[in-house]
């Protein structure tokens, strides 16, 4: 059993503990931290109270976890690879060690959107997105869930792309993968409902990978209100439910 250390957190006395009472933080782990819409979403948590965990490979998280810090909240970074398994319980672990047991889970993407006619498009091509989209929160939520429901209190987002309603050419895996996300969203929500466990998917603007960055600073701050608002308390009856942030631009056609 690859998660013994996080399953033990969530049975144990920091569970207990984590039953939270008036005035206490609860913590969020945000993956993706690179990418500009998860560094917002991680600051906006932060203001909201949270402490927040920022995952990213590599060091690329730290100066996102400098600004929190630097405006008075509670953050810190942590690298692993969230589609590799092993890395993922020992990620988990370390979140519930260093800030307590996670209640918020934000599934944030900084990742390659791969274009190519449809004839090119090979069946690695579609696996390799399906281990962005799927295996990533199938394994984080393996690792999570079990703190989550042991609290009966959780909450899922995950950042989703408006290529679902735009059916784009040349991106064949990447729409599927989207699409596979979605399904696995919708299933996870009824199931975790009765839980206290809620599970919802934010969508903004779809941009190539590269322009992410460019994306206008208000559409951002609508992005990161709109997680804020699932991952709030106040959001507990609101699951499987999908939000575009994207200006209106799905209802043009």
């Amino acid at each position: 059993m690859l998660y013994p250390q996080v399953v033990e957190v969530a049975r144990s006395g920091e569970a207990r503990r984590a039953r939270r009472g008036a005035g206490a933080r609860r913590v969020a782990l945000v993956t993706g931290g690179s990418g500009a819409l998860s560094r917002a979403v991680a600051r906006r948590l932060a203001r909201d109270g949270l402490a927040v965990a920022v995952n990213e490979l590599g060091d690329s998280a730290a100066d996102v976890v400098d600004a929190i810090r630097e405006a008075g909240g509670i953050a810190d970074a942590f690298s692993a690879d969230v589609t590799d398994e092993r890395q993922v319980a020992e990620l988990a672990a370390a979140v519930a060690d260093g800030l307590g047991p996670v209640e918020v889970l934000v599934l944030g993407a900084a990742d390659p959107q791969p274009e190519a006619p449809l004839a090119a498009v090979a069946w690695e091509d579609h696996i390799a997105q399906l281990e962005l989209f799927v295996k990533r929160p199938v394994l984080l939520g393996r690792a999570l869930l079990p703190g989550m429901t042991a609290r009966r209190s959780g909450r899922i987002v995950q950042v989703d792309a408006e290529v679902l309603d735009r059916s784009l050419v040349g991106r064949t895996a990447y729409a599927t993968a989207r699409s596979a996300q979605m399904g696995l969203i919708r299933s996870w929500a009824r199931a975790l409902a009765p839980l206290g466990v809620t599970v919802n998917t934010v969508a903004p603007v779809f941009l190539p990978g590269d322009e992410q960055a460019d994306i206008a600073a208000p559409t951002r701050r609508a992005f990161a209100q709109a997680v804020s608002f699932v991952a709030s308390e106040a959001a507990g009856t609101v699951t499987g439910q999908r939000i575009v942030v994207d200006g209106g631009r799905a209802l043009a056609g």
